[in-house]
């Protein structure tokens, strides 16, 4: 296949993927599908990670910066004259099957389908990974817009991700068995979390990516919200994470600044 037949292939494909992912997400607590909320479910698997409900809120911001990168990538769709995209290569269909990976993973969430929610939420986070390392994100030097409107999405995308992949592993022990409050519960929850806090340094650190940084400070902070009333040990933990990945954020702009 000639470059500008693929560009154009994944150009479409992009958009239908952001389009039909919305709607999915849109339809899901609508319906809602199964005639159960996404909130319902959470419910259904209380666990000490579960973050405060508003912390979900991050879907809105994630859809809208999808939206964006869907439109920034189409910018020449309608132009005689094409231009040098080259981070739509980059992103190939890794996009695309993250996309998949979304839509399968609320279907079967909503239907309870045991074992192929993790399956589902892991391809998105494998693909979402994938276009975060082919596109160097936070590292690269690539032009100002495309940062903005393909980096900054994906980046916050796959921060999320990350979250949530972690979530739904806690979410299927919860549900063969594994006891969701009590001793054993509380230091799963806290090595789940430190694990978490030792990948979001690792990331700024290395990468210095900020908005992948942001969003575990966001869910952590939700985490000492969603359990300072109920249980003190891992609202103080979620605390200190959030306390943590920020002292790491800050330390990393002050070492910029001192480069400037």
């Amino acid at each position: 296949m000639e470059p500008p037949q693929k560009k154009l292939l994944f150009q479409i494909g992009n958009i239908v993927a952001v389009v039909v992912t919305i709607i999915i997400n849109l339809l899901a607590n609508a319906l809602p599908l199964n005639n159960i909320s996404t909130g319902e479910l959470a419910d259904l698997y209380p666990n000490l990670l579960v973050p405060a409900g508003y912390v979900f809120s991050i879907w809105f911001i994630i859809y809208v910066l999808i939206t964006i990168l869907a439109i920034y990538q189409a910018k020449d769709l309608f132009k005689s004259e094409k231009e040098e995209l080259p981070f739509i290569e980059k992103i190939g269909p890794y996009f695309i099957i993250a996309s998949l990976g979304n839509i399968s993973w609320i279907f079967f969430w909503h239907y309870q389908i045991f074992l192929l929610p993790l399956v589902a939420i892991v391809v998105l986070f494998l693909g979402l990974l994938m276009c975060y390392l082919r596109l160097d994100i936070a590292i690269s030097d690539a032009p100002k817009n495309e940062k903005i409107f393909v980096h900054l999405p994906i980046s916050v995308y796959f921060g999320w991700s990350t979250v949530a992949t972690v979530a739904q592993v806690t979410a299927i022990l919860v549900q063969v068995g594994l006891p969701s409050f009590g001793t054993l519960a509380e230091l799963l929850t806290i090595l789940v979390i430190a694990v978490l806090v030792l990948i979001g340094l690792l990331v700024i650190f290395t990468r210095r990516d900020f908005a992948y940084g942001a969003v575990l400070v966001w869910a952590s902070i939700g985490i000492f919200v969603k359990q300072l009333p109920l249980n003190i040990l891992i609202s103080i933990t979620g605390l200190i994470a959030a306390i943590a990945v920020s002292a790491g954020l800050i330390y990393t702009a002050y070492l910029l600044s001192k480069k400037e």
